[in-house]
């Protein structure tokens, strides 16, 4: 499949129906990220706040920040003095607000409910702009990455985590055979939404990944892009600086 066809085809789900859909699962989607890593986004969102830019007090977006997994894991790096967690679907920002809540970082952190195709703060605002699982979503990824590139402050940077396929043949092929037959049938369990779980499988397969995202990156305008794959290739931190 093309890359033009990967980041905008006329098939694709609409906005409103992929918010919609991350609100139904809203209560069970720690629990989805878990089954999709092998349990290893912890640590991928640690290693992404060992990512952000030089210098203290810095002030990080989290685009699709989703219950604010990303947002608080950012902010454990120590030198994070503001962050705002970013989110169409209003019961996933409920949960974030509550951890928030529940951290005492209140004055620190915030959730806003916004568009990352169209994110509502001004030109240069942030030192960081982040997205975690979240950009294969997004309607137009062009547009996304254009917006990443637009909020950030010269020097700043953007990093996004997301899922991709192992480079080994026989990894691979157990990877998908684990996203195509066993993790729908888990997430219908759990969630009782199986066509979710088959989405955000097709989404995965489909996404370009490694030189082809970085490509994108570089053609937003990103400097210094790089593709960092974490655990044998089941998803890829990508790292560009706005000039």
């Amino acid at each position: 499949m093309s890359t033009q066809a990967k980041t905008g085809d006329q098939q694709a789900p609409s906005r409103r129906d992929v918010w919609r859909m991350f609100d139904r699962i809203a209560p069970r989607y720690d629990l989805l990220n878990h089954l999709l890593s092998l349990n290893r986004d912890k640590s991928w969102r640690k290693r992404m706040g060992g990512l952000l830019p030089d210098g203290r007090d810095l002030a990080v977006l989290d685009l699709a920040s989703g219950t604010g997994d990303q947002l608080l894991a950012l902010h454990e790096s120590g030198r994070v003095a503001f962050g705002v967690g970013l989110d169409m679907a209003a019961e996933m920002l409920a949960v974030g607000i509550k951890k928030i809540e529940t951290g005492g970082l209140t004055g620190r952190l915030a959730m806003v409910r916004g568009d990352a195709s169209a994110i509502p703060f001004a030109d240069c605002t942030f030192d960081a702009v982040s997205i975690t699982f979240g950009i294969r979503n997004l309607v137009d990824v062009r547009a996304g990455l254009a917006e990443m590139f637009r909020v950030l402050k010269p020097g700043g940077r953007a990093l996004i985590l997301e899922f991709s396929l192992p480079g080994n043949g026989f990894l691979r092929r157990m990877y998908l055979l684990y996203f195509r037959h066993i993790l729908p049938r888990l997430g219908a369990v759990i969630s009782g939404d199986s066509e979710a779980y088959r989405y955000l499988n097709r989404t995965v397969e489909t996404f370009p990944y490694g030189e082809e995202f970085c490509a994108l990156m570089r053609e937003t305008g990103f400097g210094n892009v790089a593709a960092h794959p974490v655990t044998f290739g089941i998803a890829t931190i990508y790292r560009g600086d706005r000039p």
